[in-house]
């Protein structure tokens, strides 16, 4: 899994799933359904308008939203998976207190991804997926991160497209 994927390629990966825009974008559709365009800012109303945009634009180029029929964003499978992947990884954190046992989504699922993301590169390199260091969670919930883990490689396998790093991308 993630075999074809080089260090930087697995960066690019972590770097666009842990967007604070983009998991607020994949959450708020996932929970609410689509949503509409002028609805945009006063759905997500402490990103700014260039933000949103942005945000709105990488999802799409990266296949993660579509225009839905009634013009509003909708998520593609992609998408989807991602929040589910999302909610899994959100899950564990929760249940672990991970990364402290207070604070929001968004800082979880990146305290997260930045986890599985040395568990992801550790794969490539001994095929032990065990991260090590200063806040690795406890042994339990190591063993219980197998599950994000599994999700987050196999994300990643049928979605080649996300390693990619855009120019628009590094345009903050």
């Amino acid at each position: 899994m993630t075999a074809s994927f080089t260090p930087a390629e697995l960066r690019n990966a972590v770097a666009l799933l842990s967007s604070p825009g983009l998991i607020r974008l994949i959450t708020e559709i996932d929970d609410n359904g689509p949503i509409l365009p002028r609805r945009l800012a006063s759905t997500l109303p402490d990103l700014s308008a260039h933000h949103l945009r942005r945000t709105a634009h990488v999802a799409r180029v990266h296949g993660l939203v579509r225009v839905a029929p009634g013009g509003g964003l909708a998520l593609t499978e992609a998408g989807s998976e991602l929040a589910d992947f999302y909610d899994a990884t959100a899950r564990w954190a929760r249940r672990h207190a991970y990364p402290t046992a207070v604070c929001s989504f968004t800082t979880r699922l990146q305290h997260s991804l930045s986890l599985l993301a040395t568990a992801l590169l550790a794969d490539r390199t001994d095929g032990s997926h065990r991260p090590a260091g200063e806040g690795t969670p406890t042994i339990e919930a190591g063993t219980d991160l197998d599950r994000p883990h599994a999700l987050l490689a196999q994300w990643l396998d049928a979605n080649p497209q996300v390693t990619v790093c855009l120019e628009a991308e590094l345009v903050a």
